[in-house]
C-alpha cells in the first residue's frame, strides 16, 4: 500500500546544533526520507548552524556520510542523496555571541515558512531565542522546535517557559516528544475515537487495569553522568510515559484540533492522585561479566538514582475512578519493548463450567518493535473434548497489514518535523502540560529523596526488581512479559 503524501509549503529550516548527534542520527535522516517520499518541495532549504567553522560543502559531505550509515541502502539512491544535499546550506553561528547572526539574517527568505530547530542544550534556548529577535531574523509566524528535557523540575520548567515566551508566542513553540510521532501512538486515537466498538467500553466499568511499559535492553552507557542527574522518573515517566498515559485515558476531544486534544490531556494530568510510597518501586541494574553495573556507568558508587521505576497510579475522575494504571520503564531489561495494554474485566457471569476456564479480553498497542495492535478474544478450543476456553489474537502488524511497500514505518521525527512546517501542534506539548506534569512529579521525587530511599538492585536481562512484580501480584494481577 502506498501512503498518500501531501507536500508541504517551501520552507527554511535552520538546525541549531547541526553538527550534533541528534541532527546526525535523527533529524537529517528523517528529512531525507521525507524528501525521497516527495514531501519536500524543490524550494525547501535546510540550513545547519553551529560554532564549527566549515564550508557548506564540508557539512553536506558530513551529512552524506551520516545518510550512508543510518539510512538503509534500499531507501536511498545516489541520485536522491545528491539532490537532497543540494538543498543544504551551512553557517557558523555563535549562540552566545554575535558571530554569524547577520549572515543568517541575510540568508532567510521572506516568502518561505520559517522554522528553527533548537537541537542544543536547554541552557542555550534563551540565547538563541533572544538573538533571533535581536537580529530581526524570526518573523511573527516563525516556529521553534525545542527538545527535552523541558526543565528538571517545576521551577526550572516555569523558568524555561518564561524565557521562551519573552520572544515567542505559545502558538510558535513546538516542544517535541518523539513518542507522540510514532504511528501506533497516533493509531491509539484512531482506535479509540474512530471505532464505535471500543470507546463505549473505555472506562472503569469494563477496564480492569492498564499497563504501560517502556523497556530497554541497553544501559545508560555514555550518558551515565547526565542520566545520574535525571533518573528514570525525570527522563522517561514525566514526559514519554505521561504522554502515553494521557492519550490512553483522556476524554474524546470535541475535534482533532491541537488545543482541543491538549486540553483533554491536561485534564488527565491534573486528575492524577498523589502516589503513596508503597506504590512505587525503584531499581538499579547490577553488573555482569559482560557489562558494567549502573553505578559503574554513572561513575558514582554512591548513586541513589533509579534506572528502573514502576508506579501504580489512579486518575480521580468519573471515567477511571477505581481502575489502576501501572507504569514501568527501565534500562538493561530482558528485551526492548514499548506497549500499552488494556486489560478488560471478566464477563459479569460465566455460563460455562469451571473446567472451561476463565478468560479476559486484552488489547495491546505495540509501539516498538514490530508496531501494531493485538486484540485477544476468547473462543472455544477446537476439538471434541468439551467446552474449553482459550485466547486467540486478532493481530494487526503494520508490516503485514500494509503489504510489502508498507514495511518501512515512518520514523517519528519524519511526522513531527513535517507537522512543524505545516503549523500543526497537535502532537506537541503545550507549556501548561509540561508544568502540570512536573507539579505531579516533583512531590514524588522529593518524598523518596527526603526518606533517603535506595533503589533495589536487579539482574541485567531480567524484568526488573522482584518488588515490581509484587506491585501487581498483591492486587491479583500480573505484568505482561517483557520478552520471550
Amino acid at each position: 500500500m502506498v501512503s498518500r503524501v501531501i507536500p508541504v509549503d517551501p520552507f527554511d529550516l535552520v538546525i541549531f546544533g547541526g553538527t550534533g548527534d541528534l541532527a546526525r542520527r535523527k533529524i537529517l535522516p528523517a528529512l531525507f526520507r521525507r524528501f525521497c517520499d516527495g514531501q519536500m518541495p524543490r524550494e525547501a532549504r535546510i540550513i545547519g548552524a553551529a560554532r564549527t567553522r566549515q564550508s557548506a560543502g564540508d557539512w553536506a559531505a558530513w551529512v552524506g556520510e551520516a545518510l550512508e550509515e543510518i539510512v538503509p541502502e534500499r531507501l536511498r539512491t545516489a541520485e536522491h542523496v545528491a539532490e537532497f544535499l543540494d538543498r543544504l546550506d551551512y553557517l557558523a553561528v555563535d549562540a552566545k555571541g554575535d558571530d554569524g547572526w547577520s549572515d543568517l539574517c541575510d540568508t532567510m527568505r521572506a516568502d518561505a515558512v520559517q522554522a528553527f530547530y533548537f537541537s542544543v542544550a536547554p541552557s542555550l534556548f534563551g540565547d538563541l531565542a533572544e538573538r533571533l529577535h535581536q537580529f530581526g531574523i524570526a518573523r511573527s509566524d516563525a516556529r521553534i522546535v525545542v527538545e527535552k528535557p523541558f526543565g528538571n523540575d517545576l521551577a526550572s520548567a516555569k523558568a524555561l517557559n518564561r524565557t521562551l515566551s519573552e520572544y515567542f508566542d505559545e502558538t510558535q513553540i513546538y516542544r517535541i516528544d518523539h513518542y507522540l510521532g510514532k504511528e501506533t501512538v497516533q493509531n491509539l486515537m484512531a482506535v479509540r475515537f474512530g471505532n464505535v466498538l471500543f470507546e463505549p467500553l473505555w472506562n472503569t466499568q469494563y477496564v480492569d487495569h492498564v499497563q504501560i511499559t517502556v523497556a530497554e535492553e541497553v544501559g545508560v552507557g555514555g550518558r551515565g553522568a547526565y542520566y545520574d542527574q535525571s533518573g528514570a522518573m525525570r527522563d522517561m515517566v514525566q514526559n514519554h510515559l505521561m504522554q502515553l498515559l494521557c492519550l490512553t485515558a483522556m476524554e474524546p476531544p470535541s475535534k482533532f484540533d491541537p488545543d482541543a486534544v491538549r486540553d483533554e490531556k491536561l485534564k488527565v494530568i491534573r486528575a492524577l492522585d498523589p502516589v503513596e510510597a508503597e506504590d512505587i518501586v525503584r531499581g538499579q541494574y547490577k553488573g555482569s561479566k559482560d557489562a558494567p553495573s549502573y553505578v559503574e556507568d554513572a561513575e558514582n558508587p554512591e548513586s541513589r538514582t533509579e534506572s528502573f521505576i514502576a508506579i501504580k497510579l489512579h486518575i480521580a475522575n468519573w471515567r477511571w475512578n477505581g481502575t489502576p494504571f501501572y507504569l514501568r520503564t527501565g534500562k538493561r531489561l530482558r528485551a526492548r519493548k514499548s506497549e500499552i495494554v488494556i486489560h478488560f474485566k471478566e464477563p459479569p457471569h460465566s455460563i460455562f463450567d469451571e473446567d472451561a476456564g476463565s478468560r479476559t479480553n486484552v488489547l495491546s498497542i505495540r509501539l516498538q518493535p514490530d508496531e501494531g495492535i493485538d486484540l485477544r478474544v476468547t473462543i472455544k478450543e477446537p476439538g471434541p473434548g468439551g467446552m474449553r476456553l482459550i485466547d486467540v489474537p486478532l493481530d494487526m502488524s503494520f508490516a503485514e497489514a500494509l503489504g510489502a511497500e508498507g514495511t518501512d514505518v515512518p520514523d517519528a521525527y519524519e511526522r513531527l518535523i513535517m507537522d512543524v512546517i505545516r503549523g500543526n501542534q497537535t502532537l506537541f506539548m503545550r507549556g501548561d502540560e509540561v508544568e502540570a506534569a512536573w507539579a505531579w512529579t516533583d512531590p514524588i521525587i522529593e518524598a523518596w529523596t527526603r526518606r533517603g530511599d535506595r533503589p533495589t538492585q536487579y539482574e541485567p536481562g531480567s524484568s526488573g526488581p522482584e518488588e515490581a512484580l509484587m506491585l501487581l501480584h498483591r492486587d491479583g494481577r500480573r505484568w505482561r512479559e517483557i520478552g520471550g
